[in-house]
């Protein structure tokens, strides 16, 4: 009960926060948060058991990745994207670090983060969490490319044809 009380209490504050955003990608990227939030709740207490098992220590190297993967992606924006009054709303398209192999590290780390919270104790249920979560950060992706193609206009078409949206080399 208390999960389902913070799973709650966390969405109402996630919910705030993204009808408080300008951005068209809003409300998938809100529904991208969500199941990640339901992922890592579903499996909180399957989270410190058996921590040397293989799956334990695969789903850590996920986590771990997506926490560095997700504050690489900030640090360029930040850096070299040029925010104008907020991080999202660049105005010099970033194509160094993470940025050069793919277009959505951010959105990338949160797949990362899924599935991380998935291997903690795979279930049915859990893994159509995760396929909810991959198809909400795509259709937020998408959104957002649009966004970025009246944007940057010629300069994100060259961009997005030199790199994948989320997995180097693969998508």
């Amino acid at each position: 009960m208390s999960y389902f009380i913070l799973f709650l209490l966390l969405s109402i504050l996630l919910l705030f926060f993204t009808l408080h955003r300008p951005y068209r990608h809003r409300f998938v990227r809100f529904f991208a948060f969500e199941f990640t939030l339901a992922l890592v709740v579903l499996n909180a207490d399957s989270w410190f058991v058996n921590p040397a098992a293989a799956h334990q220590i695969l789903s850590w190297l996920l986590l771990i990745g997506s926490f560095l993967l997700a504050w690489h992606g900030l640090h360029l924006l930040r850096s070299f994207g040029d925010p104008e009054d907020d991080l999202e709303n660049t105005t010099q398209l970033v194509t160094r670090g993470a940025y050069r192999f793919i277009r959505h590290p951010l959105y990338g780390s949160l797949l990362l983060l899924g599935l991380g919270a998935f291997i903690k104790s795979p279930s049915g249920y859990g893994l159509l969490l995760l396929v909810f979560l991959y198809a909400s950060v795509y259709a937020t992706g998408r959104v957002e490319e649009q966004d970025n193609l009246k944007r940057f206009g010629q300069a994100y078409v060259d961009y997005m044809q030199t790199t994948k949206m989320f997995i180097p080399f693969i998508i």
